[in-house]
């Protein structure tokens, strides 16, 4: 093992890759230390987390392969990152002399295919690029997170990420084929992209939601569907209490109905984005699309369900339709935040859990009263439900509070942490799940054990078994001993 002097660790990545590759730029080493969730610590360019050694602009998936295996050989802590809008901390790099493996200039659509229904692009493909192309031609891939701006491939599938139509097209899990990563011994593996295999265990997902602890994704092949923007429907409802709602949404799913948008607004969230129209009131939204005759035979039958319930009343289609041409985060609004964030010292969070239709209201009850009983200088407490199934939904906690006599590094202990605190221990309690997309990163795996209970043997065993000298992404879903 090398001595873990920086120079050296830089001077030898150089040997390995061109040298311009190996960034060391002061300024870029102290942002490449955090991702979001520290984003109020960055504003204020404080910088708690070790410093890495350098961020490797990796080129092509022998390059990753190189880098690993020097990483690997010398203990070196690797924290893969491609569009870099992770919010769980999953980005942080918490050893000394970190290598960031950084992809993004991995970006080659490499294949579209039309016949099979299939795209395959390199991890630092941008989703927004890729979904631009296919929709010049009439495909989509159906996967449209917030962050779709900034998010890149191989990001998405690593914290098996999901989109605002997923109602209809499923997560990422559902729409990769096929995938090539590299695990920290250098192995380049590949899973062929075929439409379903009995060969024992799926082992796309080893891959999938490993965030960069097992391996480093560097290219996806995803499915594609037919784009048919002009047979979209729009709905949108305001009503009285959100246990109506959750139960439209789930008389809406054992029906068997699949539109792809089916959003929950409780009044306090309902207020951040239609104050125009909400009222005090909750919201809930559908959407429809596909070929025209489904689009319009769901959208009848969320109609028929709706109209049972007297204390809905329909709003304008227009403000829906307007509101989502709106929702995505790019560059500019993420620059805004910041701003606004710095001037205001009013900062929000999310947190997103899962449980089953039985448990859910009280989930969002429970939390809600709790972080407003429990944590001071709360603004805004409440959320929405996204992303519905066929036994149960999401929970898309939204909380904002005011910053007051602390200091940026304080931030995350009076405020953030205790919030997330509730939130997952209250999820587990009652039987949900602690994280519903955004990922473990390094700040739910206090709880990691409570999550997978039993099964937390397999999770350790794959860990164990694909990175037994732990430099890959130390800390990230496995806690730190």
């Amino acid at each position: 093992m090398i001595s873990s002097d920086r120079e050296e660790i830089v001077q030898n990545l150089k040997n390995i890759i061109p040298g311009e590759q190996v960034i060391t730029d002061g300024e870029v080493l102290k942002k490449s230390s955090i991702d979001r969730f520290r984003k109020y610590e960055d504003i204020c360019g404080v910088y708690t987390q070790p410093i890495p050694a350098a961020v490797v602009k990796v080129r092509s998936t022998e390059e990753v392969s190189e880098v690993l295996k020097y990483l690997n050989k010398n203990k070196l802590n690797a924290v893969p990152r491609t569009g870099w809008s992770a919010t769980e901390g999953g980005l942080e790099t918490v050893i000394e002399n970190s290598v960031v493996i950084d992809g993004s200039e991995m970006n080659a659509i490499i294949h579209i295919d039309t016949y099979n229904m299939l795209a395959t692009a390199q991890c630092g493909v941008c989703l927004e690029d890729l979904e631009n192309l296919l929709r010049e031609q009439g495909y989509t891939t159906g996967h449209s997170p917030q962050s779709k701006p900034l998010a890149q491939m191989g990001g998405l599938v690593a914290t098996r990420s999901i989109g605002q139509f997923s109602t209809l097209y499923g997560g990422i899990e559902d729409m990769v084929v096929g995938l090539e990563a590299v695990f920290p011994n250098g192995e380049i593996t590949r899973i062929k992209s075929v439409p379903r295999r009995a060969a024992g265990p799926d082992i796309r997902h080893v891959i999938i939601g490993n965030e960069g602890a097992l391996c480093f994704i560097t290219e996806v092949t995803v499915k594609i569907f037919k784009y048919l923007p002009e047979n979209n429907l729009f709905y949108g409802y305001t009503l009285d209490n959100m246990k109506t709602g959750f139960e439209i949404l789930r008389e809406v799913m054992v029906a068997g109905y699949k539109p792809s948008v089916a959003r929950l607004y409780d009044p306090e969230d309902g207020a951040y984005h239609f104050s125009h129209f909400a009222d005090g009131k909750c919201v809930l939204i559908f959407m429809t699309e596909g070929p025209k005759a489904i689009s319009e035979a769901t959208g009848k039958a969320i109609e028929e369900i709706v109209r049972k319930y007297k204390e809905c009343e329909l709003v304008d289609t227009r403000l829906i339709k307007n509101w989502f041409e709106h929702l995505n985060w790019d560059a500019k609004k993420v620059a805004e935040e910041r701003i606004e964030i710095a001037e205001t010292q009013n900062i929000g969070f999310t947190t997103e859990v899962s449980g089953n239709w039985d448990i859910i209201h009280e989930i969002y009850e429970v939390c809600c009263n709790r972080v407003k009983n429990e944590i001071p200088d709360i603004t805004l407490m409440g959320g929405h439900s996204s992303h519905s199934y066929l036994n149960g939904t999401n929970m898309y906690f939204v909380y904002y509070y005011n910053l007051v006599d602390i200091q940026p590094e304080e931030e995350i202990s009076k405020y953030h942490y205790p919030i997330n605190k509730i939130i997952v221990e209250e999820t587990l309690r009652l039987g949900g799940s602690m994280v519903h997309h955004h990922g473990v990163g390094k700040h739910r795996t206090l709880w990691i054990k409570g999550e997978y209970e039993s099964s937390y043997y397999i999770l350790e065993t794959l860990k164990k078994a694909f990175d037994p000298n732990g430099i890959m992404n130390a800390g990230t879903i496995i806690p730190l001993e």
